[in-house]
Formats: C-alpha cells, structure tokens, sequence
C-alpha cells in the first residue's frame, strides 16, 4: 500500500511503529507449507539476498553442487517440489510457513534429519563428538528461519521453533534438533529462539555452534 501522509517532523510513522511492535504468538498463523501459497513462499523469499539465492537448499545439495553452479532457478524449483505448496493433501512437506493475518511474514525448514545430504556428509555439525546415527529418519532438524522484511525482532522465529516442534512430534519423530550460530544467529536461528520454544543445549561441536534438542516421550 502506498500512502502519501506525511509524518509529523521528528515523529515516527504510524505504520513504522506498528510494524516493530512485538507480535504475540496468538496473532500468528502457521500452517504446513503444501497449505500454504507457492506465490506466499516468493514474497518471503524475495528477490534479492541469501534467500533468493539459496532457496534453503544449503543443507540438501548433493556433493559438487553449489548456489553458483545450480543457479536460483533450478533451487527455487526444488523449494517448490519439496514444499508441496498448493497441495493440502500431501503426504509431506519441508517446512512451515507464518501469516499475520492474509500476509506471510516467516518461514521455518524443518523435515527428517537425512533429507538434508549436504548434512550426513562428515560435517562437524552436528556430528562432531557425537554418536548418532545419521540415517535416522526419525530425528528431525530445523534448519532455516526466514523472516520478512520489516517483521524481523518481533517474535516470528520464535513462533515457527515452538510449531516445528510440535509439527514434527505430530509427523512422528522421537526427536527435533537445530544448529543455532551462536555468533549471527542468522538464518539458523539463535540459542535463545530454541531455548524458548522448549530445546536442550545438548552438545557444542565448534566455539560458535551448538546443538540443540527435544527429546519425545514415546509410549514403550
């Protein structure tokens, strides 16, 4: 929308201010991502930065691939097939996407840990110093967070980790797991978004990233 109201001079808009107010997880909607618009994941993933070069594939190209050498094209249509979006009634999806009323404001990977190749290769996250196996699909991993531009610092992100959670259980998994840098946060999310939405600390595997984890109770 375009508006040509002028502000009062030294005052902060009215949209601006209610842009950065913090927004309650009550106001957000999250649904899985084939419930979800394919036109919803273009607005959050944008044109321009990381995310529309990536597609959040880093952690799922195969050996010798990479953004430069796959193109956004050919990731963007990967994104695309992985989603499901459109497509209610598939039987799976990579992800979760946030509205705030009709507008997608994030979105949140999380799938079976082994979907993600680049990962089960010798990685120091998160394999270093642990005993897991790397095949089991029934650990999962939270691997990106995106968040629109101008919802950024309010809450979004945390959202999404305490949903993927309980996506996740719901999928069947005995665990969730996510890598948050603890230097950027970033696109991995930060220590404190996983804290809040119920992670573990449970292993450092290099000064600035951590492996955090919730484990599900399973009857047996």
């Amino acid at each position: 929308m375009v508006t040509d109201d002028l502000p009062t001079p030294g005052a902060e808009p009215q949209r601006t201010r209610a842009r950065r107010r913090p927004i309650s997880p009550a106001e957000v909607v999250i649904v899985p991502a084939n419930e979800a618009g394919w036109a919803d994941l273009q607005t959050l993933f944008g044109s321009r930065g990381d995310p529309s070069r990536c597609w959040c594939q880093r952690f799922r190209m195969s050996p010798g691939e990479s953004w430069a050498n796959q193109g956004p094209d050919e990731l963007e249509a990967r994104l695309r097939e992985q989603t499901a979006c459109d497509q209610p009634s598939a039987p799976t999806t990579s992800g979760l996407v946030a509205y705030l009323g009709t507008e997608p404001v994030g979105w949140c990977a999380v799938a079976p840990r082994p979907d993600h190749h680049r990962m089960l290769r010798n990685n120091r996250v998160p394999w270093d110093g642990r005993n897991e196996d790397k095949f089991d699909s029934t650990v999962w991993a939270v691997t990106c967070f995106v968040t629109r531009a101008g919802y950024g610092r309010r809450g979004i992100s945390h959202a999404l980790a305490a949903a993927a959670v309980t996506f996740a259980q719901a999928r069947g998994a005995r665990a969730v797991e996510g890598y948050p840098d603890l230097v950027e946060g970033g696109y991995a999310g930060t220590r404190n978004t996983f804290l809040e939405a119920g992670f573990t600390e449970v292993h450092q595997p290099t000064k600035r990233k951590v492996v955090m984890r919730v484990d599900f109770a399973h009857p047996g």
